[in-house]
């Protein structure tokens, strides 16, 4: 009913690049929906960053590593 996009930011959050690939095949996800996600996962992390960064370094951590992994991933496909 709702984007399956919305359900994908875990590939980011916690699966490393081979993982994803293969996440990806399985789910059978098209380009739009991938890039959604990818989206998703960026934004997120986007929001947390700022307002996690001094009052809980281990979720600012994490939307750092989110962040790298969507801009190294999105650099692989370009």
């Amino acid at each position: 009913m709702g984007d399956p996009a919305c359900d994908l930011p875990v590939a980011w959050n916690l699966l490393p690049e081979g993982v994803r690939d293969r996440f990806r095949a399985t789910l059978e996800v098209d380009d739009a929906t991938w890039e959604r996600g990818r989206g998703w996962a960026l934004s997120i992390a986007l929001i947390q960053l700022p307002y996690y960064r001094d009052t809980n370094p281990t979720l600012a951590a994490s939307a750092r590593h989110v962040i790298r992994e969507v801009l190294a991933d999105h650099r692989r496909e370009r």
